[in-house]
């Protein structure tokens, strides 16, 4: 078996060229980073929301069509209270102010409460339907508060919909711009609502709850950059620590860190260079960066410090280490950076980026130590007898003597238990079920996740779901011809309002009802659909003269907004619950029936869009894009161990201690319930990436020990243990470390990734430590 077609005499040439041109590399270097310091200043955070569907799926572009005729359909940020006290001066006044004050925010489109509800009233002298505020402004009198107050409830229109009656709670809409809304200049906006908002909640002691997709953004992204900050500066603190503990040497702490620092700013330089912005996932990148550099400073410097006590020359001892952990840190970064860069081969754009920025910024790391390290390394002083002090660790070599004996003398016991922890690991397996939330990373606890569910409770939910429902034809929706029409839609309505996930729809079949209510006088046992012979009478007060998009006059407004210019597609909208990623499917099946028995399909398409199909399309795309990524990485890696030791026998060894702590993660989860979304489906990717550095290290040094050894697998596996085992223990305990940090995110998806990539690391050097030198030795006894 040969070990790889580059030689060692390759690498030690590399390595003297590295130490005689170190001043121009060191020079290169620092430029480099100069630059990639100029563009690092430049990222932005990422303000879109549903970038997991290709823009070519007809999801999308469904989803894009709506918003070119309708508008944005996730800019309503609501505010909601209870009280029953609401038409009192007290409330209500302070409701007036809010209201004005919101309204003169640059970026806020239009306010719906009951301060600012309208009436519809019949002018027979001009044959038209008038819209009048129900409560005259600055009118706070009792008398005035309480008749505005009689016809605000006797309108069904708003019952469901901006107050609920048998809870007292109350709803404020407040309509962004649309344009503001994938831009820095919504969070702007946002915040200045919630503090004029506050300022309501100070002068009425009510508590007001926030929600609305524009609020969750909000708190999503401000939470993403203050944890990627947090979580960067813990990472680099906690490493630091682990050096000075490893080697006891200020500079070489230093000299670690500042390949991890480096690597950072090449990686944010990255981003912007790529076009990118920050979002949910390519926030872990510099903390990743961090966590993934340090293991190379590690085998690097540990490598330096037995040459240097073998040859107790400087230089040679620098040469050297990059002639032997040259080829290793490579093939370890390929893997790892394989782990990430597969998901470039996803059709998810936020997966392609986070693939594409991990996957090269990873190699880019090993390019850093080899420069950096030899050429820093070259200019300092000799290691002393202190720093090398970790090699002779007694714990380490007690924990080192354990490992031999479970490997020489009780190698079926480590079979057997790899047997228990496969049986445990492929039922708990069987548990999986992959689900997803919207707001599913946040704690239960959280002010944001409460709010929602106030709401749900509510108003039965805030997330929008549209229907469009397509004539064909130009002034499709025109006419008594129309009322068939807008009967089933009415019918369809009636059926969501009575489930309990979904709220009271929103289409022109309700501004109908409200017209037929104000052709009768306001009596609200009139509220229902016109049949033919009201649309007889109805029919000159239902013709607006001309019907502008920005019409406010009648019913200019509510036609526009729920109706194309064409009169051709009309939309239903209905926000409900989220109720997640394996019960909206049902739903969307079902509604689909109902809409094909209430709407003659024969003549109207009905599409169903909205951020509620985009956000599921795009959990779908993520998790399957994921488990793709995972074959992808199994099979890149396995071709990348097959050239490295040119021998299927060594293959099926690396891969088994590998793929048995992968296995033992998903039967946790299985186990104690954690669902498959793309949080947790990310660990199994990246694990194995990085997990199979382990292996490297330990397979290189065992095929260069064994010719030294005239063959003998046993001595050579002893060799082999006592030389890598200390630098994997330390390498694992850091990366174990840095993903530990994880935990104390305010994302439930974070912890999960956190607390399973280091159980998956734990157990992969477990399993490479002890059960690769069993296969080894099983499989040679074969030969």
């Amino acid at each position: 078996m040969h070990l790889i077609p580059q030689s060692p005499f390759m690498w030690h040439k590399i390595g003297e060229m590295v130490i005689r041109h170190r001043l121009a590399l060191l020079a290169g270097l620092f430029v480099t980073t100069c630059i990639m310091a100029y563009f690092a200043a430049q990222v932005k955070m990422s303000y879109e929301f549903s970038r997991a569907i290709p823009t070519d799926h007809p999801r999308y572009q469904e989803y894009l069509a709506f918003k070119q005729r309708f508008g944005e359909d996730g800019n309503l940020l609501t505010i909601g209270f209870i009280s029953d006290s609401t038409f009192t001066p007290g409330i209500f006044g302070p409701l007036e102010a809010l209201q004005d004050s919101l309204r003169r925010i640059r970026g806020v489109e239009d306010i719906l409460s009951a301060a600012s509800a309208a009436n519809l009233v019949r002018n027979d002298s001009t044959g038209r339907l008038e819209t009048r505020p129900i409560f005259v402004k600055g009118a706070l009198g009792r008398p005035a508060l309480d008749s505005g107050r009689m016809v605000f409830e006797s309108l069904p229109f708003y019952r469901g919909l901006l107050y609920n009656p048998h809870s007292h709670a109350y709803l404020v809409g407040v309509r962004l711009d649309s344009r503001i809304l994938s831009t820095q200049t919504r969070d702007t906006v946002v915040g200045l609502v919630e503090a004029r908002a506050a300022e309501f909640e100070e002068a009425t002691g009510l508590e007001l709850r926030y929600s609305g997709l524009p609020h969750i953004r909000f708190n999503m992204m401000t939470r993403i950059g203050a944890e990627m900050k947090r979580f960067l500066l813990a990472s680099v603190l906690l490493s630091a620590l682990i050096l000075f503990l490893f080697f006891r040497s200020v500079s070489t702490m230093l000299l670690s860190l500042s390949v991890v620092v480096i690597g950072v700013v090449w990686s944010l330089g990255t981003l912007v260079l790529m076009g990118y912005r920050i979002s949910l996932l390519t926030a872990l990148i510099p903390p990743l960066v961090v966590v993934i550099g340090i293991p190379n400073c590690i085998y690097f410097l540990n490598k330096y410090h037995t040459s240097y006590i073998d040859q107790t020359d400087k230089r040679r001892a620098l040469v050297e280490m990059v002639s032997k952990m040259g080829i290793v840190t490579l093939f370890c970064n390929v893997s790892a950076a394989i782990g990430f860069a597969v998901f470039a081969l996803t059709r998810s754009v936020i997966l392609q980026e986070f693939g594409v920025v991990a996957g090269i910024n990873i190699m880019a790391l090993f390019i850093i130590s080899l420069i950096l390290l030899p050429s820093a390394l070259s200019y300092l002083p000799a290691p002393k007898e202190r720093h090398t002090r970790y090699l002779e660790s007694l714990w380490l070599s007690g924990l080192l003597r354990r490992v031999e004996r479970w490997v020489f003398s009780h190698s079926r016991a480590v079979h057997l238990g790899t047997w228990i922890v496969l049986v445990f690991s492929i039922t708990g397996m069987l548990r999986l079920r992959s689900e997803g939330y919207v707001v599913d990373d946040l704690p239960k606890d959280d002010k944001v996740y409460t709010d929602l569910k106030f709401f749900e409770q509510h108003f039965k939910g805030i997330m929008p779901l549209e229907m469009v429902v397509d004539a064909g034809k130009k002034n499709g929706f025109t006419g008594m011809r129309a009322l068939d029409a807008f009967a089933g839609i009415d019918s369809l309505a009636q059926y969501l309002s009575g489930r309990p996930e979904t709220a009271k729809p929103l289409s022109l079949a309700e501004g109908l009802k409200f017209a037929r209510q104000a052709f009768y006088g306001g009596d609200s046992t009139s509220y229902a659909m016109p049949n033919a012979f009201d649309g007889a009478f109805l029919g000159d007060y239902l013709r607006p003269p001309r019907v502008r998009a920005d019409s406010s006059a009648g019913l200019g407004r509510i036609l526009s907004s729920f109706m194309d210019s064409g009169r051709q597609v009309t939309r239903i909208t209905v926000n409900m619950a989220d109720i997640g990623s394996r019960r909206l499917p049902l739903l969307l099946d079902t509604l689909r029936q109902k809409a094909n028995q209430y709407i003659d399909t024969s003549r109207f398409e009905v599409t169903f869009t909205g951020t509620c199909v985009t956000f599921l399309e795009g959990s779908r795309y993520i998790i399957n894009g994921l488990r793709d990524s995972i074959g992808w990485a199994f099979l890149l890696i396995s071709l990348c161990m097959l050239y490295l030791f040119r021998s299927f026998r060594i293959l099926l060894c690396s891969l088994i201690p590998n793929l048995i702590p992968l296995m033992l993660t998903a039967g946790v989860m299985g186990w104690t319930g954690i669902a498959l979304k793309p949080s947790t489906v990310l660990v199994f990717s990246v694990t194995l990436g990085i997990a199979i550095d382990v292996t490297i290290r330990f397979l290189v040094n065992y095929k260069q020990e064994l010719p030294h050894h005239e063959g003998d697998i046993r001595r050579t596996i002893l060799h082999t243990i006592r030389q890598t085992g200390i630098s994997i223990i330390y390498t694992s305990l850091v990366l174990i470390a840095g993903f530990i940090i994880f935990v104390f995110s305010g994302f439930g998806g974070t912890q999960a990734l956190g607390w399973l990539t280091s159980l998956t690391l734990l157990t992969a050097t477990v399993t490479n430590l002890v059960l690769l030198p069993v296969l080894l030795m099983a499989f040679s006894r074969r030969d």
